[in-house]
Order: C-alpha cells, then sequence, then structure tokens
C-alpha cells in the first residue's frame, strides 16, 4: 500500500507524535494552518469518513474524545476547531481516515479554514 498515513502509523516515516496507543495516532501536521495543528488517524487504514461501517462507531468516538484531550494538553484549553474533510468534493487530500484539530490560545482565524 502506498498510503503516507499507513506508512507514518507503521513507523516508516517519521513524524512528531503526540499520541498513539493499539488503534490511533495523533501527530504534528508539517504544514500547520494554526498554532496547534495536529492530526487523528486511525492506525488500520479507512479510506475515508465515507468508507466508514456501523462497527466504526467507537473508533469514531474515540478520536473525538481525544481531539479534546490533544487540544487542551498541546497550548488550546480554551476551544479548539475539527475537521475531517471526506472525498473529492470535501477536498480531502490524503485517502486515509484523519481528523485536523486545530487551536491555539488566541481565536482561529479564516486563515485556518479548509
Amino acid at each position: 500500500m502506498n498510503c503516507i498515513f499507513c506508512k507514518i502509523a507503521a513507523g516508516e516515516i517519521p513524524a512528531q507524535t503526540v499520541y498513539q496507543d493499539d488503534d490511533l495516532l495523533a501527530f504534528r501536521d508539517i504544514h500547520p494552518r494554526a498554532p496547534l495543528h495536529l492530526l487523528i488517524i486511525p492506525k488500520r487504514h479507512i479510506e475515508s469518513m465515507a468508507s466508514l461501517l456501523p462497527e466504526d462507531g467507537p473508533l469514531m468516538g474515540r478520536m473525538m474524545v481525544l481531539a479534546q484531550h490533544l487540544a487542551a494538553q498541546n497550548g488550546s484549553p480554551d476551544g479548539f476547531r475539527t475537521v475531517v474533510n471526506t472525498g473529492r468534493v470535501g477536498r480531502q487530500e490524503v485517502y486515509h481516515l484523519h481528523m485536523h484539530v486545530l487551536g491555539g490560545p488566541e481565536p482561529l482565524d479564516s486563515s485556518a479554514a479548509f
């Protein structure tokens, strides 16, 4: 498989990891759009939100809860934005499900929008 996020999850490509467990990996985006810009991915390849199955519900819930904790721990305790681009129309660039977590000490401006 030639998926960059699968390679990051497998440790084949380095990333600035901020969290990982058996199922999820979170790391800093290499092209940040906000003072805090993390990506949360499932380690298992899931192409997009459009590919989710009912049994993926608990994993998605864990991603949402993790976003909250990571934002607070990494400099955005007063709020954050989550973005999940899905498919061509949703401007998804990497076809491995990923959640952007954006924040910082001040309110986000429009440059942090997708």
